[in-house]
């Protein structure tokens, strides 16, 4: 399981896909969500904007990436 780290209360799932470097794009990370290509929490998510916090799991191409949360 891969660590993705925030220096915020909570990052969106659309962001996340993208900080993680899983997609390319917002509309890329649209259309994977759209497609119920990825899981939050075991469950497919389709709300791009949902709102991941730590110790979150996000699913997708068969990794698991949790999200952690950093205050500096």
């Amino acid at each position: 399981m891969e660590k993705v780290e925030i220096k915020t209360e909570y990052i969106k799932l659309e962001q996340l896909l993208k900080l993680a470097g899983l997609v390319g794009s917002g509309s890329e990370a649209k259309m994977v969500i759209g497609m119920s290509l990825v899981r939050v929490n075991g469950s497919i998510e389709l709300q791009r904007g949902k709102k991941l916090r730590n110790g979150d799991i996000v699913e997708y191409k068969g990794g698991k990436y949790i999200v952690e949360q950093h205050f500096h």
